[in-house]
């Protein structure tokens, strides 16, 4: 394995946080998507019907 020296704790935690923050703005962009698909199905938009 890496030999990550004295300052192996910090460069773990530093990837567990990247590594967190990017599953959280994955995850928020998802939910905001579909949010969005279910708000605009509710107001009659003609796009999201299927139709072009």
């Amino acid at each position: 394995m890496i030999e990550l020296g004295q300052h192996a704790q910090f460069i773990i935690w530093a990837y567990v946080g990247v590594f967190a923050g990017l599953l959280a703005l994955v995850s928020w962009t998802l939910l905001d998507a579909r949010r969005t698909q279910r708000r605009l199905e509710a107001l009659g938009d003609p796009r999201r019907d299927g139709k072009s």
